[in-house]
């Protein structure tokens, strides 16, 4: 927050996140699974930080989620546009596609290792 990010809201047509977890068959265990925030000016990127489930035996521990779709929010074929241009440049910059995943039967995300092998999303 202290960066002006906010929260991020649920997505339109959803009056909370538990709705659309339900909608989408998330399992309930997983509804409280980390911190999602937003620019509210729509120009950075969206940060997500997630839990793991493993406790800490070395350096912390950070699942990190590049948001450059724009969120739930955005039309699917505009974030799959933009998440793609992403993995391009992160491409180009070194980092490798470790596999995509897909939400409701369509692309949704792109697992990504950056060149030291630390691995992260770009959805």
């Amino acid at each position: 927050m202290a960066l002006g990010y906010i929260e991020r809201p649920p997505p339109p047509g959803f009056a909370t996140w538990e709705a659309w977890f339900t909608q989408h068959g998330v399992p309930e265990a997983e509804w409280d699974d980390g911190a999602y925030l937003t620019d509210p000016e729509g120009v950075l990127p969206g940060l997500s930080f997630l839990k793991v489930p493993e406790g800490k035996v070395a350096k912390n521990r950070l699942h990190l989620d590049v948001q450059a779709g724009g969120g739930r929010e955005v039309p699917w074929e505009t974030r799959w546009e933009r998440v793609v241009e992403a993995v391009a440049r992160l491409t180009a910059a070194g980092a490798t596609v470790l596999r995509q995943d897909e939400l409701d039967g369509r692309p949704d995300h792109f697992v990504m290792a950056d060149p030291e092998g630390n691995e992260f999303c770009v959805l």
